[in-house]
């Protein structure tokens, strides 16, 4: 672990996470940009962070929101616009970088390997982060606050087994995402590594880095997770796919 304050982007800062993500960055020490929408949009973020105005689905519009960054944590996500968004954010992002290294934290879901529309366009953009050549976390959590009240203890899994698409797949509460994508970035143990994140019965852990360093990390060149379902094969990915994938290896 390190203490080292970084300036962060938090991309879907105005969501039920990345607000929570905001506020934790903040108390962590970190100097925070959120990206929104609009100026208004602006006014749902917590004051003691900066702004920056832009649209995920236009990579020309982000520049000032990557500007001299050290980590971007993804938060965002739109089911109904999942190539644009679920997937676009993460391109573009990419792209408004231009090679220039950062920290990664993205967030998905948990059965992000199910091929239903939305998950297949989260798991492509789970692809170009870990194809960057960036130092990465990819964080995969399970239902939103339908945990009960002994159930805190962070307890991730791999392989992304659990899919029936109910809270018994895994649950978390929202501000133990945060706090894990937030660690994520200056904890080593988090670093190339992808998780579905739940909880288990007890207390929350003080420490992560024991949870995070029991998990395998991202085989080198790997598109996917560790066990990961094979069924979403490379060959057969739409051609524009494919090209963004080889222009984020060639970035860095």
């Amino acid at each position: 672990m390190t203490d080292s304050q970084l300036t962060v982007l938090v991309v879907g800062s105005t969501g039920s996470i990345g607000r929570r993500v905001v506020d934790e960055a903040l108390r962590r020490g970190h100097r925070v940009r959120a990206l929104v929408r609009s100026v208004g949009r602006a006014a749902a973020v917590n004051p003691d962070a900066q702004t920056a105005v832009g649209d995920l689905t236009d990579a020309a519009t982000l520049t000032e929101a990557v500007e001299d960054v050290d980590a971007v944590i993804f938060t965002h996500g739109d089911n109904s616009n999942a190539e644009a968004v679920n997937y676009g954010a993460v391109r573009n992002v990419l792209d408004a970088l231009a090679g220039r290294p950062v920290r990664i934290a993205l967030m998905t879901t948990i059965g992000v390997t199910a091929l239903r529309d939305s998950s297949k366009w989260k798991r492509r953009g789970e692809r170009l982060v870990r194809a960057s050549g960036n130092e990465y976390t990819i964080v995969r959590p399970g239902w939103f606050d339908m945990n009960a009240p002994d159930q805190l203890a962070v307890a991730p899994r791999q392989g992304d087994a659990h899919q029936t698409g109910t809270p018994a797949d895994g649950v978390i509460a929202r501000h133990q995402i945060a706090r894990v994508l937030v660690d994520s970035l200056t904890n080593h143990e988090a670093a190339h590594k992808t998780f579905e994140l739940v909880a288990a019965r007890g207390p929350e852990q003080e420490d992560l880095g024991p949870v995070l360093a029991a998990l395998r990390t991202d085989p080198d060149g790997a598109l996917d997770g560790p066990d990961d379902a094979a069924n979403l094969p490379l060959e057969d990915e739409p051609a524009a796919v494919r090209a963004d994938l080889d222009r984020a290896r060639t970035n860095h």
